[in-house]
Formats: structure tokens, C-alpha cells, sequence
């Protein structure tokens, strides 16, 4: 196995160890994928530059979920060392395709000196023979966090393990990707009961930082396992353990060059700080065209619905019967409704002569030109039937049968322009004078 990279504890204080521990902002070598990772393929990895100390090595972590059914985790962590001073290391990656991994690069100066790459993506390949992908991978040895999987913001937290299953001392590497790596600082290792043993780390990382902690001993970095985390301000957002200095993810271009970083094939490369997914801007670019010529349709045919609206409620209202414009009006310039409506006049219609006056032709031996007297069947009240009331009703009109009523002679005049006055009738005769009203059909609105 390689050299596994420790950091050991004295009576000094445990942040004094921190800084000493901590690399410094640029790394003094730089390293990069001379091929993209493939399934089942082997992987090359170059290191360049004069300010490295060899030997150097790499550490590979799984990074996010696994990709084949029923997420069966088949990634191991790789800890793989270069070979005496060489700058080159080939190695197959056992990793399935559509998974993601991250890289670090140290060298004899400490862990993660040569930078720590963001998450790379393995490509497909025919190859799937090096992965079971129907059985978990399980750890040497496990550890845990207190409180349980939270890392806060200057707060105190307890990694501890079960030693009975721990190769010589255990060793913890704290992993930010795209950023600066780390050794984590171990204090007073104690043993606690139902906790194991275990030191507390108070973790100088500012909230919001993605963290992957990882475990190994002699065996190896990463015979532990590890675990993905993202550092939390805490309620009293407590930022008395931060420096300039503190591990965080670093501006600019992440380490390992150009390599894909997504399952379109899009990548990171050197002059960047992160990958441009082509197809992630494209689609995007579509979805937002799409969603404005949407917005815009919706809210033009809402708009021609309000219009419509309005124009219906500004239409003149006809309050003139339908009749009144019938193409048979009169051409008189009267129309059909121009009385009023519950006025309904009915002229007096004079029946025929029935029974005659037994008075004769003459009058006091004078003709009665000028009026005639009669009597008449039916002759009906003029109160009632001009009027409208009273007992004068004919029987067709009251809808009641009964005796005839006596007839009373009426008396009909018709004025003349000239001549003498007719004789008044005799006294003993009682005459009825009726005189018609206006019939009232000329009366315009």
C-alpha cells in the first residue's frame, strides 16, 4: 500500500496544528486527466510543473449517487500512488458509467498540495466487467460524527470510530471539491462510552462549504469510507475560527485540466473556473423562448376577451318594440305602439235599428230630419261601456246571461251648419244624448 499521510498531536494547541496543516491558496504544481474517465477503462493522470516533491499520489472518491439499479453503490475510494519519482500514474477506473467521481493530488509536502478537481463524469464504454453491479462495497472500518452527520460552523464535532476494527491510528482527510483539501487536525483521542473513541474537531469552514470526510489507517486513506456534508452557519452564526487561511472552494480554474462533467459530454477545462454545459445553455435558451411566446399568446387572447366584453356591454340598448320598425308600418309617420300602453280606446258603434218609435215620421207635424229617434236591442249603458263601469255592460261583455233590459230611445245628433233648430222632443219623453269622445289615434311620442 502507499504512504498513508498522518498528522499527529501534541500538547500544542489543536489550532496551531490547523494552520500548519492547511496548504496555502495556489498549489505549487499543477496536474490534469490526459484522457476523459471511462467505464472500466484505465485512467492517466500527468503532473506538471518543477515545484513538486514526489512521490506523488491520488486520491478518487465516489461523489453523489450511484447510478445503477436500486442504487447499488459498486465505487470503491482509489488510493493510488505514482510509481518512485514518476509523474505520470495509469490506473483502470472501476467505476460505472454515468457516475461521478473527485480527485486529489498530493505530494511529499502534505495532502492536497496539487489541488482537488469538482466532480468529474465517467463516460460509457462496452467494458462493464470490472464493477459487481448487484452487491454493495462495504468499508474496513467505519466512523461517525457528533452530532450526527452535521458539521457546523466553528462548533465542536466528534469523529469517533470502533478501534477494535482500526489498523494501527486512523487518519481523517477533509475533501472540498473544486477547492483546497485537508488533513483534519486530531486532538485528545479519547473514549467515550457508546460513542467509541474519538477526538473533536472544531472545524474552521465557513457555511454553505460542500465537505467529503474521509477515513483510512494503515491500510490506506479511505479504508473508512466516507461522507458527503455541507458545513452549516449554526443558529449564533459563530465565525470566531475563521481566517484568511480557512479551507474554502477556490476561485478560479479547479484542478485536473479539461474532463467531462456531465453525461452530455461537457467538461471543466484550464481556463475556466467551471464547465460550460452546452446543452444544459441551449436548453435553457429554448425554454425561455418557449415560455415568453406562451406567456405572450396567453395574455393577448385574455386581452382580445376583454374587449369583446366591453364591446357588448357599449352596444346601444333598443328599448323600442321590435314591431314599431315592422317593414308594414304606416307611411304616416305613426306607429303601431305610439298609444300608450294600458290605454286602449273602443268606439262607440251604433247597432242597427230594431224596434222604431211609435211617434211616427213627424213631430208636431214637422219631419224629424235633423234627429231620429229609436229604439234599440243591446243598446248598452253609455257610463259602462264608454267608461268602463257600471251595470250598462252588455251581456257579451260580462259574460252572463240574463233578462233584456228595457231599451230607452236615444237620441243621435248631427250638427249642421245652417238652418233653424229642431223642436225640442215632448216632454213626457225622456231622451238619452250621447256624444262620442275623441278616439285619440293621432297621438305621436
Amino acid at each position: 500500500m502507499g504512504t498513508t499521510f498522518t498528522t499527529r498531536v501534541t500538547p500544542l494547541s489543536s489550532a496551531l496544528l490547523t494552520i500548519l496543516t492547511l496548504p496555502t491558496l495556489s498549489a505549487a504544481y499543477s496536474w490534469n486527466f490526459k484522457n476523459p474517465a471511462q467505464q472500466c477503462q484505465n485512467l492517466t493522470i500527468a503532473v506538471s510543473g518543477s515545484d513538486g516533491k514526489p512521490p506523488y499520489r491520488v486520491l478518487i472518491l465516489p461523489f453523489g449517487p450511484s447510478p445503477l439499479a436500486q442504487n447499488i453503490e459498486a465505487r470503491r475510494i482509489v488510493d493510488q500512488p505514482f510509481s518512485g519519482n514518476d509523474t505520470t500514474v495509469s490506473f483502470q477506473l472501476k467505476y460505472p458509467a454515468n457516475s461521478q467521481f473527485v480527485a486529489v493530488v498530493s505530494d511529499a509536502t502534505g495532502f492536497g498540495s496539487g489541488g482537488t478537481s469538482v466532480a468529474a463524469e465517467v463516460t460509457t464504454s462496452s467494458d462493464a466487467s470490472c464493477f459487481d453491479s448487484t452487491t454493495n462495497v462495504a468499508p474496513d472500518f467505519v466512523f461517525s460524527i457528533e452530532p450526527p452527520n452535521q458539521i457546523v460552523q466553528c462548533q465542536a464535532t466528534r469523529i469517533w470510530w470502533d478501534k477494535s476494527k482500526v489498523q494501527g491510528t486512523p487518519n481523517f482527510l477533509g475533501l472540498i471539491p473544486g477547492g483546497q483539501s485537508f488533513a483534519i487536525p486530531e486532538g485528545k483521542i479519547t473514549d467515550i462510552e457508546a460513542q467509541g473513541t474519538g477526538f473533536s474537531w472544531t472545524p474552521s469552514l465557513r457555511g454553505g462549504t460542500t465537505i467529503i470526510v474521509v477515513g483510512g489507517d494503515e491500510r490506506g486513506n479511505g479504508t473508512a469510507g466516507s461522507t458527503l456534508a455541507t458545513v452549516s452557519s449554526g443558529p449564533n452564526n459563530d465565525g470566531s475560527c475563521l481566517s484568511d487561511s480557512s479551507p474554502s472552494s477556490t476561485p478560479g480554474s479547479p484542478a485536473g485540466g479539461t474532463y467531462p462533467t456531465s453525461s452530455t459530454g461537457s467538461g471543466v477545462g484550464g481556463t475556466g473556473g467551471g464547465g460550460i454545459n452546452v446543452g444544459a445553455i441551449v436548453g435553457g435558451v429554448i425554454g425561455g423562448v418557449v415560455f415568453l411566446v406562451a406567456l405572450f399568446l396567453i395574455l393577448f387572447f385574455l386581452r382580445r376577451r376583454q374587449q369583446d366584453k366591453k364591446k357588448q356591454k357599449e352596444r346601444p340598448m333598443d328599448l323600442i318594440d321590435e314591431g314599431d320598425d315592422a317593414p308594414d308600418a304606416p307611411r304616416s309617420g305613426s306607429r303601431a305602439n305610439e298609444l300608450p300602453e294600458y290605454y286602449h280606446p273602443e268606439p262607440f258603434m251604433v247597432p242597427d235599428p230594431t224596434v222604431t218609435s211609435t211617434d211616427g215620421d213627424t213631430l208636431d207635424g214637422r219631419p224629424t230630419s235633423g234627429y231620429t229617434s229609436t229604439s234599440r236591442s243591446g243598446t248598452p249603458d253609455l257610463l259602462g261601456s264608454v267608461y268602463g263601469y257600471g251595470g250598462g255592460a252588455p251581456s257579451s261583455a260580462s259574460g252572463r246571461k240574463g233578462p233584456l233590459r228595457q231599451m230607452r230611445p236615444v237620441n243621435v245628433i248631427q250638427h249642421d251648419d245652417a238652418g233653424p233648430s229642431e223642436p225640442p222632443p215632448p216632454a213626457d219623453e225622456e231622451v238619452e244624448t250621447v256624444e262620442l269622445p275623441p278616439a285619440y289615434t293621432n297621438i305621436k311620442k
